[in-house]
């Protein structure tokens, strides 16, 4: 291999930590690495929310640029903001094992629960409305930018509180003592995983870093990524899904909501670890045979309007 290992990251504090962490274990093969820090669109952009944007892979794309103008070898993402298709020439090589997938709620205080005036922060569309859904009283405003950011504008604001992977808090150490882990709320596919990808060409870069998979975790992201590309969700429709691997066998709960959350379409199966080929998508066509397909069209619609 000619020289160190260039890893491309977000310049955020959790994309550093999640570069460095892969980096740290590239080191542990006896393999040299720098990072190369890129500042995305979608820290850039933080005026608007991310479905009227408009881009599919906000987060990704400008590493994805980078790494086919070969000014990185591989890229490091949160696996939850990565399109299901990657650009072409550009081949994932591991998933790294997974943290918790689970939300968590950063509050000022329980009691707005229990009132019909809440107001709620987040900039995902999916937590907006699962939170809708069993808080349909309260009012959610968008809330942009990496994890400091959002901590820091929560406290500027007159919010009662904000929805954040606990992940994410938990890798640069912020997550309060009081934050309420929402068990209820159906993560997005693939979140508290990362993702090394790299050119296909660059083989001895993608033999090298197909050591660091984990293959339990692989299999689990898998069954949600299908899910999603067979609602054709992207980053844009409020679906969660979340696959638990246990004693070989695979339990997979998935949704799709409204954007108001008023609607939802759920479903819950399992099956053995050694016969997930095609499991999410067959979750994801229960879902669209029960009702998912008419919310679906009213999703895009109301998607479309904004652009």
């Amino acid at each position: 291999m000619k020289g160190p290992i260039r890893i491309g990251t977000r310049d955020s504090e959790l994309a550093l930590w999640q570069a460095q962490t892969v980096q740290a274990q590239l080191g542990s093969m006896g393999l040299d690495s720098v990072l190369v820090p890129v500042k995305s669109t979608g820290d850039v952009i933080l005026d608007k929310p991310l479905y009227e944007l408009g881009i599919t892979g906000i987060f990704t794309k400008t590493l994805d640029i980078a790494l086919i103008k070969e000014e990185i070898d591989i890229a490091v993402h949160s696996m939850k903001d990565v399109p299901t298709a990657l650009p072409k020439g550009v081949v994932p090589t591991a998933v790294l094992e997974r943290a918790t997938a689970t939300d968590v709620l950063v509050h000022k205080g329980l009691e707005f629960l229990n009132h019909p005036n809440g107001i709620m922060a987040t900039g995902s569309l999916r937590r907006k409305a699962q939170w809708l859904h069993r808080y349909p009283n309260h009012k959610v405003v968008d809330l942009r930018g990496n994890v400091n950011t959002r901590l820091i504008k929560l406290i500027q604001n007159e919010w009662n509180g904000a929805i954040f992977a606990k992940a994410g808090l938990e890798r640069i150490k912020l997550l309060p003592k009081d934050a309420l882990p929402l068990d209820w709320m159906i993560p997005a596919p693939a979140q508290g995983a990362m993702l090394v990808v790299a050119l296909e060409k660059n083989i001895p870069v993608v033999q090298a870093t197909q050591s660091l998979n984990h293959s339990e975790s692989a299999a689990a992201v898998e069954i949600e990524r299908e899910f999603l590309k067979t609602l054709e969700g992207g980053c844009t429709a409020p679906i969660g899904a979340l696959a638990k691997i246990e004693n070989r066998t695979v339990y997979f709960k998935g949704a799709l909501f409204a954007l108001d959350g008023k609607q939802k379409v759920e479903v819950e199966k399992e099956c053995d670890l050694n016969k997930t080929q095609g499991f999410g998508k067959d979750c994801a066509l229960e879902i669209l045979d029960n009702g998912g397909s008419s919310i679906m069209d009213s999703i895009r619609n109301g998607i479309n309007s904004l652009h």
